[in-house]
């Protein structure tokens, strides 16, 4: 059996999934502003997606953009540990208290802002359509003029997930070079499209050698698509392979702040000038108003 082939036989379960947890029907797409909506998705935990959404907001941030950063890891979150953030407030005290978005919201590095999730909290992980009803509508409500609006999904395809993916303006998809990942970032990719399938999709290939092994993976991925569900989706860019990730990582630190010579530091910077010279893609500034009614209970 081709690579190929393999591929597809080991994403048909996903495709059941697509049947039960999406539907075609939903409300009309809201604007905010001038505000771009991106969702960073991974097949697989464990590429590096998180930590490529911290130090791309950071980056942007550098470039004078104002970015907020919704983990919506809503039952295990850990961008506020990876960042060493403390907050006092998350998620879990807006949907199930008496506090307002602005008030659960912290101040990350470079001046981003962190909208941290609940870590532990079961119910998060699936939630009613009164509590998604309100995170949108404090979404919608915050004020001040947001350049970028960064969703940080779990890894997987969890009906939270897919609706994320579905209702934001442009959905960049984490992979890494092993197998696993290629697969898993294949099957959400089929995901997405088998909902909507001109909805803008980017790879970034993270932790590999060269610009030559990232066009290898992203190739494998994109053949795929093509033979398959007869569409292409978009290279971005990659992240080097680079031990002072690790190390940042272990610090609690930002790689583009700890080391910002080293090569994975470059090229988050790099993709972050990418995206801000590229600001004329489908500059839509989409707010998720399919979450208010498209969910399966």
């Amino acid at each position: 059996m081709s690579s190929f082939d393999e591929i597809r036989e080991n994403t048909k379960n996903h495709g059941v999934a697509v049947e039960a947890l999406t539907s075609k029907e939903g409300l009309a797409l809201g604007k905010k502003r001038n505000t771009r909506f991106i969702a960073v998705t991974s097949g697989k935990g464990g590429v590096g997606k998180t930590n490529i959404v911290a130090n791309l907001s950071a980056s942007l941030s550098e470039l004078g953009k104002k970015v907020v950063v919704l983990d919506a890891d809503f039952g295990l979150a850990n961008l506020d540990v990876l960042l060493g953030l403390t907050p006092r407030y998350h998620l879990g005290h807006m949907l199930y208290g008496d506090k307002n978005l602005s008030e659960i919201m912290v101040r990350g590095p470079e001046g981003i802002y962190i909208i941290p999730a609940s870590s532990g909290l079961h119910q998060m992980s699936d939630l009613t359509l009164l509590q998604r009803n309100r995170l949108i509508e404090e979404i919608r409500d915050l004020d001040m003029d947001i350049d970028y609006f960064i969703i940080d999904t779990a890894a997987g395809v969890s009906r939270n997930v897919v609706h994320f993916l579905i209702s934001a303006g442009e959905v960049f998809v984490v992979s890494a070079p092993e197998p696993t990942a290629i697969v898993d970032a294949y099957a959400v990719i089929k995901i997405i499209l088998a909902e909507d399938s001109y909805k803008p999709i980017r790879v970034i290939v993270n932790s590999v050698k060269d610009e030559y092994c990232a066009h290898e993976v992203f190739y494998q991925i994109n053949s795929v698509v093509e033979r398959f569900l007869n569409r292409t989706i978009d290279y971005f860019g990659y992240v080097e392979r680079d031990s002072h990730v690790q190390k940042a990582v272990k610090s609690q630190m930002l790689v583009t702040q700890r080391f910002p010579n080293a090569p994975a530091s470059r090229c988050f910077r790099n993709l972050a000038h990418r995206i801000v010279r590229n600001e004329t893609w489908a500059f839509e500034g989409v707010i998720v108003e399919k979450l208010l009614n498209d969910w399966i209970n």
